[in-house]
């Protein structure tokens, strides 16, 4: 078996892509969570300036509608980069069990143990 042919090191850098990969989800899952939450705050504030409840400055309003769109556009950015995200793990995933089937592994039978 030449390196070539030594899948071993293409397994190990497609481990190391996965677990960068899978940080890269989790970074995505965390933000769409925080646009949730201030797309959800926005429009409890914009209930609460609409019924007089934060006074009538209207800079609350804007505000509020200011974080609404900032948490929508945040959301659909990370879901959109979160579903590329775990399509390349998936991709990554396939390629490593594909390089492992591939491996001729050898069964040692009654091989002596080595007592430390």
């Amino acid at each position: 078996m030449t390196a070539e042919d030594d899948p071993t090191d293409e397994i190990s850098e497609l481990e190391e892509r996965i677990e960068d990969l899978a940080e890269i989800a989790e970074r995505c899952r965390r933000i769409i969570l925080g646009s949730k939450v201030a797309i959800a705050g926005g429009f409890v504030l914009l209930v609460a300036a609409l019924l007089g409840l934060l006074g009538d400055s209207p800079a609350v309003a804007l505000g509020s509608i200011a974080l609404i769109l900032i948490g929508i556009v945040s959301l659909g950015s990370n879901v959109s980069t979160l579903r590329q995200t775990e399509g390349a793990i998936s991709s990554a995933e396939a390629r490593r069990a594909r390089l492992i089937g591939n491996i001729d592994l050898r069964v040692v039978h009654d091989a002596p143990l080595k007592l430390m």
